[in-house]
């Protein structure tokens, strides 16, 4: 069974999505599978991403705009001369995030940038050129201006992307770094009205008071931990580093190069 972010491959301009374990069965014994021809929505994006925005900002703002536009059992296709700016990287990391939100598929045109990312990974010059003279000869080649016909279609401009944060239980509840201790006050008061169960799961969570929260939320759901012979007790609003790496950070580069800088910080101040 292939898995869920096989869909990554979309960023390279190669079509692709994970099946399931009949589908994979039927392939490997040389049956046919068969599909219904999906609805492609057109995701033009324009402008390019400020200093300090990453990928994961501009993945998580995709995720919310699509998740609202509905694309389950839809293709999605990436098109605009935003795509210019857009590094193979960038381009794989929103790829792999089809599941979240909710495509069968994100896919990318060919163009120069894939043919960069081919030289950088050790393709011969013929293949390179195949690889182009193909993609125009079949009409797969992304040219500047072109606005392909889609079923629906939705508009970004990168330049408006702003520092985020996943929602608290969900990638396409995106929550702006500005907004976070808003958020989180909300977030909290509408948990302590939840059923003490659903409560808990928020009380493993660890570190320093974040700050900026003002503990304006009743809470019964103090944990003590023991680390290096030290007595901590954690309580909501806590931030502990459990994980930063993911299948969607660990698809970009630069990504994982800020999440090892922020764990070393962290490290450095514990």
């Amino acid at each position: 069974m292939a898995p869920t972010h096989t869909t990554m491959i979309n960023g390279l301009g190669v079509l692709g999505w994970g099946v399931g374990g009949i589908e994979a069965e039927a392939a490997m014994l040389g049956q046919p599978v068969s599909m219904l021809i999906p609805e492609v929505i057109g995701f033009k994006l324009t402008g390019k991403l400020r200093e300090g925005i990453t990928a994961t900002d501009l993945v998580l703002t995709v995720t919310e705009m699509l998740r609202k536009k509905g694309v389950v059992g839809k293709f999605v296709e990436f098109y605009g001369d935003g795509l210019k700016d857009l590094p193979l990287a960038d381009r794989a990391t929103i790829a792999n995030m089809a599941p979240e939100y909710g495509a069968t598929c994100g896919f990318f045109p060919v163009d120069e940038e894939t043919l960069n990312y081919m030289r950088l990974t050790g393709r011969e010059d013929e293949q390179v050129a195949l690889v182009e003279a193909y993609s125009k000869a079949q009409g797969l080649w992304r040219e500047p201006n072109d606005e392909p016909v889609f079923t629906d279609a939705l508009h970004l401009d990168m330049t408006e992307v702003e520092a985020s944060l996943a929602g608290p239980k969900r990638p396409q509840d995106r929550v702006a770094l500005q907004d976070m201790a808003a958020a989180f006050n909300k977030f909290m008061q509408e948990d302590t009205k939840a059923k003490p169960t659903e409560r808990g799961k928020l009380s493993s969570e660890g570190g320093q008071t974040a700050v900026g929260i003002e503990r304006s939320f009743e809470h019964d759901t103090s944990r003590a931990v023991k680390l290096n012979e030290q007595d901590f007790s954690l309580d909501p609003g806590a931030v502990v580093i459990a994980a930063i790496t993911s299948c969607t950070n660990t698809s970009n580069p630069s990504v994982m190069m800020a999440a090892g800088l922020l764990a070393r910080k962290a490290r450095e101040k514990a």
